[in-house]
């Protein structure tokens, strides 16, 4: 029973612009909306509804495309084009009818109008006060979460805060700054409602979630102090501490609903049917490919994977310590050298460049060791191949028994530019699970970190830096990078003042927050986007303009709008 008032309370939800093609429902049963919401339970399961729309972004491939690709971070990969997400290459299928746009718009506005249901309805749900009372802080900030990804990806957008319950025929777009009014309102009034609630309870948000995100949104709107203030109240708080390997974070042995030390707020996944966030009505969005369609869980194991097995005879196969490789997205030679392996713990548990053999029955020819210079025939363990981001000359290869692609066999010498099948890069590798029945699961039960520790640290330096306190931004920056050092070398992890600008603050934010989707976002409000892509990442440094800054409207919410004179398209997409 639960399932279904949770289901029936999704679908009341969704009757937004133009969606009328996504669903038709007809209701075979007498009970309202107003009667399931009007219980207890079936209030409590509308607010978990609220919080399943983020599960169609934070930790999936869609939301990773929004956010990572096409950056100075991470180009496109893979051996066809038509596998590649335009959002890669800023090319001609970057358009209006792309459909992860049209997708992505219906599942952050039903989230929106799940929300301002949740919020109309609360009064009459018949629950204590208390409890409401957290239920709606919980919502306040989910809505506040929605706006903010809708008026990043979109710029001025539609501004709905009162419930949608039929399909509207016209729209207005509000100025990005009305939207963040609502946003920063609607947070304060969370911070209001959960005060004094702090335990963490299976992802669900808390007074610390609130002020992490208010933090983080507060310096994108360049409120440095209130940024400083909340981030280092957190860092103060004495709630959470850092791992003594990086690595440690992302275990699977701490993920957050296991109490990991370091997480704020995450998404919770569990890796099977009930973490589906994509019902019927969204599921045709790719029909030619069921199984990403479903989305059964966290994404992030794929998010940047090379193609190993097409190594032929190197004895590395799928297995769950390999994963089922997701071949669209892999790092830029110029990002990956902003680390510095050698004192730095954050590149070898970010990225994976040694592949050993884990197979003697697929993929395995006897002769493939020998070929490279090895004695006799690889075995399990063994080096089967590398992938650096340095090049080796032919004397250096000669004394390594293994094959390697170094960076002139994955980038041009000349232009660092990707070429070729771009099915060898060095992966991403920071969201490890090795814990699935078998290598071709393309979901997981890891829970998705949006909130942590060490952000707060990378806020509260820069907000420092920008209020002109630049020694106590370095001395936020230098706990951050001793932590992240590796043993031994803290004292060449730190920085000085001479160091700190924020082309530095971006290089460390890339380095920390790898993948964690929010490499566009933090391009988009520095003004760096234009200059930083240009510069590290060659693939789209001839394409890339300013209006690629916002996503394009889908053409389909335009199409169902009769007022189309008043609400246009964003510039330079047709």
């Amino acid at each position: 029973m639960k399932k279904y008032i949770l289901m029936m309370g999704m679908a009341a939800t969704l009757g937004l612009t133009s969606c009328s093609d996504y669903l038709e429902e007809t209701n075979r049963n007498s009970v309202t909306s107003d009667v399931l919401y009007g219980t207890p339970e079936g209030y409590d399961n509308l607010v978990n509804a609220c919080y399943a729309y983020s599960k169609a972004f934070m930790g999936n491939t869609d939301g990773y495309s929004l956010t990572e690709m096409g950056t100075d971070c991470f180009t496109g990969a893979g051996s066809s084009s038509g596998n590649v997400p335009a959002l890669a290459y800023y090319g001609l299928d970057l358009n209006p009818t792309y459909k992860p746009f049209r997708y992505m718009w219906n599942i952050l506005y039903s989230g929106l109008n799940c929300c301002n249901a949740a919020i109309a309805r609360a009064e009459k749900s018949g629950m204590d006060q208390a409890t409401m009372n957290h239920r709606l802080g919980e919502v306040h900030f989910l809505r506040a979460l929605y706006l903010h990804l809708i008026t990043e990806i979109w710029g001025d957008a539609i501004l709905y805060t009162e419930e949608i319950q039929a399909p509207q025929t016209t729209a207005v777009r509000s100025p990005q700054a009305e939207i963040y009014q609502q946003i920063f309102t609607d947070l304060d009034e969370a911070a209001k409602l959960l005060n004094g609630t702090q335990a963490k309870e299976n992802g669900r948000v808390t007074l610390n979630a609130v002020k992490a995100l208010k933090a983080r949104l507060a310096l994108y709107r360049e409120d440095w102090s209130t940024a400083a203030s909340l981030a280092k109240e957190l860092i103060n708080s004495g709630t959470y501490s850092f791992y003594d390997k990086f690595s440690d974070t992302f275990d699977m042995a701490n993920e957050a609903g296991q109490d990991n030390k370091e997480c704020i707020w995450w998404v919770n996944y569990t890796g099977n049917a009930d973490d589906q966030t994509l019902f019927p009505a969204f599921a045709k969005y790719d029909e030619s490919s069921p199984t990403l369609g479903n989305r059964y869980g966290n994404q992030s194991p794929i998010f940047s994977c090379m193609s190993y097995w097409m190594v032929s005879g190197c004895g590395v196969w799928v297995t769950p310590d390999t994963h089922a490789p997701w071949v669209q997205s892999m790092p830029t030679l110029a990002y990956l050298h902003t680390f510095d392996e050698t004192i730095d713990q954050r590149y070898d548990a970010t990225f994976k460049g040694v592949w050993l053999v884990n197979s003697t029955t697929s993929n395995y020819d006897k002769n493939f060791g020998p070929k490279y210079g090895a004695e006799g025939p690889l075995a399990i363990g063994d080096t089967a191949f590398i992938v650096s981001k340095y090049v080796y000359s032919d004397e250096e290869r000669a004394k390594h028994h293994y094959k390697i692609y170094d960076a002139n066999d994955v980038f041009d010498a000349v232009t660092h530019k990707s070429y070729g099948t771009r099915d060898y890069f060095i992966s991403g590798y920071k969201f490890h699970d090795s814990t699935n029945p078998t290598g071709w699961e393309y979901f997981s039960r890891r829970d998705w970190f949006v909130l942590r520790l060490a952000e707060m640290y990378l806020i509260a330096s820069e907000a420092e830096m920008k209020l002109g306190n630049k020694a106590e931004a370095v001395k936020l920056m230098n706990v951050l990078r001793e932590k992240r050092a590796i043993p031994g070398h803290e004292a060449e992890m730190r920085i000085t003042e001479a160091d700190l600008d924020i082309d530095f603050i971006l290089d460390e934010r890339g380095r920390e927050l790898s993948m964690e989707q929010q490499r566009y976002f933090d391009l988009k409000r520095t003004g760096k986007f234009i200059e930083r892509i240009k510069k590290m990442n060659p693939d789209v440094a001839d394409v890339i303009q300013p209006y690629h800054q916002l996503r394009p409207i889908p053409q389909s919410e335009i199409d169902a709008l009769t007022n189309k004179s008043e609400f246009k398209q964003n510039e330079g997409y047709q």
